[in-house]
């Protein structure tokens, strides 16, 4: 089994879809492509948490952990308390 440079990768979870849409955008500014998944499972108002999840080429994994790492003291749109560091960790 190869390993696709283009296969996909976890980078984070975020608990909305504006957070990921921000951290997407970010990534987007630095030339890492990345896309969100489970936008309408985060907006039920269930009392059922859902989350997005931030997902990135896995040639641009490195790269992408660099630029969140490198995001956070900015803040931004973002709540980094809400960020889960742990969806991006081997």
């Amino acid at each position: 089994m190869t390993n696709d440079p283009n296969s996909p990768e976890l980078l984070t979870a975020v608990p909305s879809d504006i957070q990921a849409a921000a951290i997407v955008n970010a990534l987007a500014e630095r030339g890492i492509q990345a896309t969100m998944t489970g936008c309408y499972t985060s907006g039920f108002r269930a009392e059922a948490p859902g989350w997005v999840s931030v997902i990135v080429r896995r040639m641009d994994l490195d790269l992408a952990r660099q630029a969140l790492t490198d995001l956070k003291p900015d803040e931004g749109d973002a709540d980094w308390s809400e960020i889960d560091d742990e969806a991006h960790r081997p």
